[in-house]
């Protein structure tokens, strides 16, 4: 190689800066450690090709392209993945006792003779640009748990902050200083990292929720919390003003709760957020909810309908006209079940309309609307106006008023099959909930055709659950009277399911058909309780049973069923 020479001498006997864009940069690297190219790239000064040809030529060395490159496992797989991205180098190929790598950084002999001490090979550089790496490293290590916490390491370690601002408290940081931190390069890696790491660990919601003296982070996998990264507290005002500025949130308000959303494209994949931000005592707490168009669209045959429940709820989605609820908490899958009905019975000679907040996935032939509150374009306005459209089938993300309530009525009594859902513990509570609403019992009897209850439990790794003969309690429980007389699952853990015993969720249902007796029911305004001991007697299997059942088929476990149900 060539004398070395420092960085910004080659950049400026190359005409690439000028003295003040140096000696600007250079007073940065003061303040805050960074390397002098990575404050280039940052601030875009050089085009990353131009910079690797100006140091390929100083130094006598080769590039190398790592977007068209293919990588060896065997090769990359000598050093440990959290050596390879601390070091920023990459294996490239081993011919003999020489093991040539791509490095950021070929002057560094301190891991140059590192290298040689791990592999006991004589080391060959190459120089490849920092983008191309952290890309290269991406795709090899295909989101690994490592590969996720040593990015948000690097991200951490990366963002310093200046002196005027870690001594400055939060609530005191003026609107232009946190739009700056916000959009520093390494706080839109670190979201980045958060937000890629949720989706590909198949998480349904995350959780960024200040502390007194950290910044926690958490993900909802399969309905359960799980700790995912702990931060420094200093990086909580960064962070959350760029996930606010992100979702088109005031990042300067931050004693009111906010909501928004935003589109990212990971990978192939175009993913819907919707933000939620609380103030709290330790900060603002951001909820951002994933909707994974991709997951949305199951069909109606991979619900998990038993079989007598499948062929009572397709007869219910193919009537003329009536209402049909589907209720549960939120995040149960109830807009699944509705997308799945929908597709089912979607054909040409048919007029859909939804109205929907939000729209979680894109059907052909049917005409979907978005609500939005702030100019008046409620559940009740959008629904008034799908009555003027001449439409068969309508679909009402939720019956949250009375307005809405009446209007689905009014809407299934003219001849139009009406879907909906609603909060309610179970099927049969819909009906109080609906005359709650002030909708008269008559009409509720009249209109709804069937009432549908579900809750998500987790599935056994198909894997790694074992056999295990329970105890009494839980015979008891499962209303089976012998262990022999049915297989029963427990969760093991194995590196399929990441050691947890589960992997994926699957409903449990509860269908509850409007028949002659529950119509009767209903005008004299009878309890829940008496409602569903008649539905029972027609046949209604409820969702503890149900759940019951799929414990003895060896779908999930005894505990996921008396988490998400009560006793009947």
């Amino acid at each position: 190689m060539k004398p070395q020479l420092k960085l910004g001498e080659i950049l400026l006997a190359n005409k690439l800066v000028t003295e003040a864009q140096l000696s600007e940069i250079l007073s940065h690297q003061l303040k805050n450690g960074k390397k002098l190219g990575k404050i280039i790239a940052e601030k875009k000064l050089v085009k990353d090709a131009d910079l690797l040809q100006i140091l390929s030529d100083h130094l006598d060395l080769p590039t190398v392209d790592l977007t068209t490159f293919d990588s060896d496992p065997e090769v990359v797989g000598l050093l440990s993945e959290s050596f390879l991205r601390s070091k920023l180098i990459f294996p490239l190929f081993k011919i003999g006792d020489e093991l040539t790598v791509a490095m950021v950084d070929p002057r560094n002999l301190e891991t140059i003779d590192e290298l040689r001490s791990l592999t006991r090979l004589n080391i060959s550089p190459m120089l490849c640009s920092e983008q191309d790496l952290q890309e290269s490293f991406n795709k090899v290590f295909k989101g690994s748990a490592e590969s996720y916490q040593t990015e948000v390491r690097d991200a951490v370690k990366d963002y310093q902050l200046d002196v005027e601002t870690i001594a400055m408290e939060e609530n005191d940081q003026s609107l232009e200083e946190m739009e700056e931190a916000a959009q520093d390069t390494p706080i839109i890696r670190l979201s980045n990292v958060i937000i890629s790491a949720a989706v590909k660990e198949g998480a349904s919601d995350i959780h960024v929720e200040p502390e007194d003296k950290h910044l926690l982070v958490r993900f909802r996998i399969d309905g359960i919390m799980k700790e995912s990264f702990v931060l420094d507290k200093h990086l909580q005002s960064a962070l959350l003003s760029r996930f606010k500025i992100m979702s088109g949130l005031d990042i300067a308000e931050k004693r009111l709760p906010q909501d928004g959303r935003f589109q990212t494209r990971i990978g192939e994949r175009t993913i819907d957020f919707r933000i939620s931000s609380f103030p709290t005592v330790n900060g603002e707490n951001i909820v951002m909810r994933i909707l994974d168009k991709g997951s949305v669209l199951v069909s109606l045959q991979d619900l998990g309908f038993d079989k007598n429940t499948m062929i009572f709820f397709d007869e219910l989605i193919h009537r003329p006209n009536g209402i049909i609820l589907v209720t549960g908490p939120t995040g149960s899958g109830k807009t699944t079940t509705l997308y799945s009905a929908l597709s089912s019975i979607n054909s040409i000679d048919k007029n859909i309309i939804t109205v929907e907040d939000p729209i979680e996935y894109r059907l052909d032939l049917i005409r979907q609307c978005q609500i939005n509150s702030k100019i008046g374009l409620t559940f009740a306005a959008g629904l008034r106006s799908i009555l003027r459209q001449d439409p068969d089938v309508i679909m009402v993300g939720e019956i949250r008023d009375k307005e809405t309530a009446h209007i689905a009525v009014e809407s299934a009594l003219t001849g139009h099959l009406v879907f909906s859902t609603l909060h309610t513990n179970d099927a049969p509570s819909a009906i109080n909930r609906l005359t709650d609403m002030g909708i008269e019992p008559f009409l509720t009897a009249s209109a709804v055709s069937g009432i549908l209850a579900q809750r998500l439990v987790r599935k056994l790794c198909p894997k790694c659950k074992e056999k295990f003969t329970p105890d009494e309690t839980i015979l008891k429980t499962l209303n089976v009277r012998t262990a022999g007389s049915h297989a029963i699952y427990r969760p093991k853990g194995c590196p399929h399911c990441k050691d947890k015993g589960y992997k994926g969720r699957l409903a449990i249902y509860e269908l509850l058909m409007v028949n002659e007796d529950i119509k009767k029911l209903t005008m004299e305004r009878a309890s829940s309780g008496k409602i569903k001991d008649a539905a029972i007697e027609n046949g209604m299997r409820t969702l503890r049973q149900d759940g019951i059942a799929k414990v003895l088929q060896g779908l999930t476990t005894v505990e996921e069923v008396l988490r998400v149900t009560t006793i009947d």
